[in-house]
């Protein structure tokens, strides 16, 4: 086996193709429920992609600091690939040893991830290439990665399967995970191409009955697609993107707002809304090319506008202070946003909604160029004796903010500093 270094492993790991380098999420920051999606989604997919799946919950585990549990996923990932994939597994496992070389490099465990590296460098070197290659298999589970990861992972995995189909233009798995990007990616009226694309794709997959529910989907009008919408989950009870299909069409906010004329607690029912709203805010501001900065203030002056009536009704909402922080930060009216972070540190937070308050405003600072100061919220927040996902994801940000100073100048005083109190954080 290959010594295992610090600056060894430094130097190889962001050449691996696997979770660690796909950059999946902006900031590493999980999207809100989307371990508890992959969980569901190991129980209800095809068995071809739970090794997909487990890789995906690994990274999720590892981004909360759970990287023991990351550990268990990926043998799970590496058992499910043998099975599933006999003939490919080899190549398709690259993925899950990429990941378990990251995963043991953040354990300080060096001698395991030089292991796994040496072993993606064992099937890269029958391919002239020390830690990476280009494959269709390696393309595949990029794919399917991507397009589990969120809407606005979306034209990254299409470039994935279409270069698959470049070479393989009629292979069933690389057309189905193009039509499903391409449906994801049109808005209404549908082009041509994707109803052509989903009849190949059914075509080449006969039995799948996820293409069909969507080609419905896609192929009725409003009022169709409703009642489609409702039979989706008998057609398909074991897929996952036909239950994702109809959630898109039933959680569609003109419905949510009808709600209120009805719900006994009016506050909540906004807060609901305007988080929603909110969420889209963040896809588009991580994917920018997918709209325009007219559709992004529309849906920013939707968030504010639910998010600020549910303030009125209840000031004791967790949060809402927070968000509209960020999201006049998002407009550019950094005075009102100021108003509202400075309001929320003014209530009498719990050591989670303290830190919770440190990473927001610490990540709205670090935006909008503001190092510093994003620095001093970061290190505030860490300080604080009580163990949370929000100090993990603290800890992440100072991590990366002190990498990137001591990868420029090893006496970089504030990355020594940064470095020091990551150390001896509880």
């Amino acid at each position: 086996m290959s010594e295992a270094t610090t600056s060894s492993l430094e130097e190889i790991l962001p050449q691996l193709k696997c979770h660690f380098t796909w950059n999946l999420f902006e900031e590493k920051i999980i999207p809100e429920n989307l371990e508890e999606r992959v969980n569901e989604q190991i129980e209800s997919l095809y068995p071809k992609f739970r090794g997909t799946m487990y890789n995906m919950l690994a990274y999720i585990k590892h981004l909360d600091g759970q990287n023991e549990a990351a550990l268990e996923c990926l043998k799970q990932a590496e058992e499910s690939t043998r099975q599933e994939h006999a003939d490919q597994a080899e190549v398709r496992n690259l993925v899950t040893w990429g990941n378990y070389a990251w995963v043991y490099y953040h354990l300080g465990r060096l001698p395991e991830a030089q292991a796994y590296v040496d072993k993606v460098k064992q099937v890269c070197e029958k391919f002239s290439n020390p830690y990476s290659i280009e494959c269709p298999e390696l393309n595949c589970e990029e794919g399917w990665t991507l397009l589990k990861s969120g809407k606005w992972q979306t034209e990254r995995a299409m470039v994935c399967f279409e270069k698959n189909l470049e070479k393989h233009p009629n292979d069933p798995e690389y057309t189905s995970g193009l039509a499903i990007a391409t449906y994801r990616l049109s808005d209404e009226p549908t082009p041509v191409n994707v109803i052509a694309l989903l009849h190949q794709a059914i075509k080449l997959n006969p039995d799948s009955e996820d293409l069909k529910v969507v080609l419905k989907l896609k192929s009725r009008n409003g009022g169709e697609r409703a009642k489609l919408v409702e039979e989706a989950p008998k057609e398909a009870p074991k897929t996952s993107e036909m239950p994702q299909a109809a959630a898109k069409f039933c959680e569609r906010k003109e419905d949510s707002v009808k709600t209120l004329q009805s719900t006994p607690n009016k506050a909540q029912e906004h807060f609901r809304i305007g988080f929603k709203y909110r969420g889209e805010v963040l896809q588009m501001t991580k994917r920018p090319m997918f709209g325009n900065r007219d559709d992004l203030n529309e849906l920013i002056q939707k968030a504010i506008y639910h998010l600020k009536k549910a303030h009125e009704l209840d000031e004791d909402l967790p949060c809402v202070c927070l968000y509209l922080g960020e999201l006049y930060s998002e407009a550019g009216q950094h005075t009102k946003a100021k108003h509202y972070f400075q309001e929320e540190q003014r209530k009498a937070l719990t050591p989670v909604d303290e830190q919770r308050f440190h990473l927001h405003y610490g990540n709205v600072l670090l935006r909008n160029k503001e190092d510093e100061k994003a620095i001093h919220h970061f290190l505030e927040g860490v300080k604080i004796q009580h163990s949370s996902k929000e100090k993990d994801r603290i800890k992440i940000q100072l991590e990366k903010i002190a990498h990137s100073r001591l990868s420029k100048d090893r006496a970089d005083p504030q990355g020594l500093h940064i470095r020091q109190i990551l150390y001896g954080a509880a």
